[in-house]
């Protein structure tokens, strides 16, 4: 659930746009908060704050401030507590102190429609063949990671459950993270809005996924000077990573800005698929499983979405630009409502110590998942980090880690990431209804 970090650049003409663009940033922030206080004291604050225009704009505001706070100050700060995190904990803050409301038509409709919109958008980049010719077997050692989150949830469940130190019905947390730790942030959301989780379980998710964070990355940055001796144990074909490299540079990743039309092209494809989802989940009756419901009109939607997306990805609509920054902003702006959304008094800080715990169960098993794919394919070390990396931290982390490892291979740690958010709502909804069903046994 990491953010999506922009790379730096030393392109000196590029200097003076972006320091305009920060003054005009917090040139906004700051009228913003004068409209704000003016409001305050010369309207009633309850008719100005309600409005979903103004809570959509107070939203966006908020995304929009961090990722310029991080860029121009490049504080340290954010390489531990990414942006995600603020834009998440803003509104919490906000929403628990009367400045905006827990509920809202802007919330509804950012569930309702601005998320599929977003799956619909960042799938269609999904290039499974690609990331296969770059990093070959690599990409079913990041399966087998998959395969590792699912099985950790599952076991981390019921050693917290059975404990008696987590109710079971906190299954939607498990399902929760694991969409994060299979795909992304998207999944993560996902996940929580197809398993009908409740405000506590994303604060639950959001909080585990931080924190095991900031010790899973140092570990897959770090894991590159035991290269050799890695590559020795797990028998690594001599040759492996330079083919892997000259795969990479064949693999064209550029991408130009998208002209109008190609905007109105975008739009009309993630509007169609998501009307599409819509209406037929409205015909589609619900499922259960031993007794329990296991898949909602919800689960439904975000099924419908995911599976249209990926079919497009197989067309030539794949070639459209722009639609992953356009996805990102949508799935940003919808992290801060969901943040909104949290009531801390009914917050149970002892429960989430314990779901914390559970979670540092759980990456150790997707560690020892992953190690063991890496042996019984023969991957190098980078590989395996890269790997983990776009499981556990998706499309932010991967990159980083693949740059740390090995620059040239940092486009085909994107495809990886951007495969784990193809399967990643499915296992994630998958995660979750087993901890349910097991949760009744």
């Amino acid at each position: 659930m990491q953010n999506d970090n922009d790379k730096a650049t030393a392109d000196q003409s590029e200097t003076a746009p972006t320091a305009n663009t920060g003054v005009l940033a917090i040139g906004f922030l700051v009228l913003l908060s004068a409209v704000l206080l003016v409001a305050h004291y010369s309207f009633d604050w309850s008719l100005q704050i309600t409005k979903p225009l103004g809570v959509m704009t107070m939203l966006v505001a908020i995304a929009a401030f961090y990722f310029w706070l991080e860029q121009v100050t490049k504080w340290k700060i954010f390489n531990y507590l990414p942006p995600l995190l603020w834009i998440y904990a803003t509104p919490i803050l906000l929403s628990n102190t009367g400045i905006i409301p827990f509920s809202s038509a802007a919330y509804d409709g950012l569930r309702a429609y601005g998320l599929p919109l977003f799956i619909a958008l960042m799938l269609l980049k999904v290039d499974v063949l690609g990331a296969i010719r770059i990093m070959g077997k690599g990409v079913f050692v990041m399966l087998i990671g998959s395969a590792g989150v699912v099985v950790g949830a599952v076991v981390a469940f019921l050693i917290v459950t059975k404990l008696g130190k987590l109710d079971p019905s906190t299954w939607p947390a498990f399902g929760t993270l694991s969409g994060s730790w299979i795909g992304g942030t998207g999944n993560m959301n996902a996940a929580w809005v197809a398993l009908e989780g409740e405000a506590t379980h994303m604060t639950m998710a959001a909080v585990a996924d931080n924190l095991v964070y900031i010790i899973w990355l140092p570990i897959l940055l770090g894991s590159r000077e035991f290269a050799v001796r890695f590559n020795r144990w797990a028998k690594v074909p001599a040759g492996r990573i330079e083919q892997m490299e000259q795969a990479a540079l064949a693999h064209s990743s550029k991408e130009i800005a998208p002209s109008m039309r190609q905007l109105l092209y975008l739009a009309l494809l993630s509007l169609t698929v998501t009307f599409v989802s819509v209406v037929l989940a409205a015909e589609l009756p619900e499922l259960q499983l031993g007794g329990q419901t296991v898949i909602t009109n919800s689960t439904w939607v975000i099924l419908l979405v995911t599976t249209l997306s990926l079919l497009l990805s197989t067309t030539r609509a794949k070639h459209l630009p722009g639609s992953q920054p356009i996805a990102m902003a949508i799935i940003y702006v919808f992290v801060a409502s969901v943040g909104a959304h949290a009531n801390l008094s009914e917050s149970d800080l002892g429960e989430l110590g314990w779901f914390v715990f559970a979670a540092y169960i759980w990456i150790f098993i997707h560690g020892i998942f992953i190690l063991a794919g890496a042996r019984i394919f023969r991957v190098d070390v980078h590989t395996l980090a890269i790997a983990s990396a776009a499981n556990i931290g998706g499309a932010a982390s991967a990159p980083v880690v693949a740059a740390h490892h090995r620059e040239s291979l940092v486009p085909a740690s994107i495809l990886m990431a951007l495969i784990g958010y193809a399967i990643g709502n499915y296992l994630a909804i998958l995660t979750g209804r087993l901890c349910q069903l097991l949760g009744v046994t």
